[in-house]
């Protein structure tokens, strides 16, 4: 699943390919939009809101889209050959004089009323690039289940808006905690921390075309995708588990020594025993 800094990135892109320009081509290929033309309508803007993609335009109509796992909007100049996978792929081709944006396997996409959007967004907890950030209502959703485990809470978007799997184990790395601790035994000191540190984050990484967290030079990330690498910091072999409610597990990276709390038995050790050898 895309980060909100991915998404960020794809609105921009679009943005600047459309906005302020008349459509001259609208194709929607699947069934239930098939016969919505939308040429000769302006672009006024292309929002993104945590995961999900706005795209509104002259009339009163917004292009509702969600990447989840596979999906992508690329961008062309006119004439270029499009790639982004097998025509079949396409689910929306939005076309201008001069530029061209094609959305590939896109699994949620549709039009709706502008005035309508927060159908598809309203549940969505404060976004952590979007004008809409409050911290203090973050923290407060995600105190708001104490007994859930961190890292679905950081997944959960009704709390905050943007995190994904990447971003949920770089943050409880740099917290010390492992992603099963539940959100009510964080030290109110690091829970306090957790919204201003996803915000830097992602704010941070929203102009890159590398995602880096570390700051250090050749190393991208602490944790994720580096089992059963070492540690950065202790030299541990970093695990790697699922973790989810089953339907959505992900895998889950962590760092069995830097971070303390609850992990999948077998792959880590538990907070209390951990913690006094630290």
């Amino acid at each position: 699943m895309p980060e909100g800094d991915t998404v960020w990135q794809a609105a921009r892109r679009l943005h600047d390919a459309l906005a302020g320009r008349v459509l001259t081509v609208s194709d929607f290929r699947v069934p239930r939009y098939a016969t919505v033309d939308l040429t000769g309508r302006a672009v006024l803007d292309v929002t993104p809101r945590g995961k999900h993609l706005l795209a509104r335009v002259e009339g009163g109509l917004t292009v509702h889209s969600h990447l989840r796992m596979d999906g992508s909007w690329k961008v062309f100049d006119a004439g270029r050959r499009w790639s982004g996978g097998p025509a079949y792929q396409i689910r929306a081709v939005l076309g201008t004089a001069d530029r061209t944006a094609v959305g590939y396997r896109l699994p949620v996409l549709e039009v709706l009323r502008t005035a309508d959007e927060e159908r598809v967004v309203g549940h969505l907890g404060p976004d952590l690039l979007g004008p809409d950030w409050d911290p203090d209502q973050a923290l407060a959703n995600l105190r708001g289940d104490p007994a859930r485990p961190l890292g679905e809470a950081l997944l959960d978007q009704r709390n905050l808006a943007g995190v994904g799997n990447v971003y949920k184990c770089e943050l409880c790395f740099l917290l010390g905690v492992t992603p099963w601790l539940p959100v009510g035994d964080l030290p109110a000191a690091h829970a306090a921390k957790v919204p201003a540190l996803a915000q830097r984050l992602l704010e941070a990484n929203r102009d890159r075309p590398v995602r880096r967290t570390t700051g250090l030079r050749g190393q991208d990330l602490f944790v994720y995708g580096r089992a059963p690498r070492p540690c950065l910091r202790c030299g541990t072999s970093i695990r790697v588990a699922n973790q989810g409610d089953g339907s959505r597990d992900r895998p889950t990276y962590w760092c069995p020594v830097c971070q303390h709390g609850p992990a999948p038995a077998g792959r880590g050790r538990e907070f209390g025993r951990e913690r006094g050898r630290r």
